[in-house]
């Protein structure tokens, strides 16, 4: 699995990352590869945004970057998503997703 990244994509505005997330987890965590997308498990319910949120506080935990650097960019009513991560190389994100 090291290297291979179809999860992410290379942007004008940083790098995309396309999720499959599973909402109303037993741990919040980072799973491994769903097809061609990143699966990410997380305890909050998808209502009120919650998971989204969720989501984006364990990448940017996970990633040691601020929230502030990790933007939904689609999918906030659907399991499909993709956050925006702004201003970190794609080595970088792959080494500490463990890719």
């Amino acid at each position: 699995m090291k290297g291979q990244a179809p999860f992410l994509t290379k942007s004008k505005e940083g790098l995309l990352i396309r999720l499959h997330v599973q909402p109303k987890a037993s741990r919040n965590a980072i799973v491994g590869l769903h097809g061609d997308r990143l699966k990410v498990a997380v305890q909050a319910p998808p209502t009120d945004g919650k998971a989204n949120k969720m989501v984006q506080q364990l990448l940017a935990k996970t990633l040691n970057i601020p929230k502030s650097r990790v933007q939904l960019k689609s999918g906030a009513s659907s399991r499909e998503k993709t956050f925006l991560i702004d201003g970190m190389p794609q080595g970088e994100i792959l080494s500490k997703l463990g890719f």
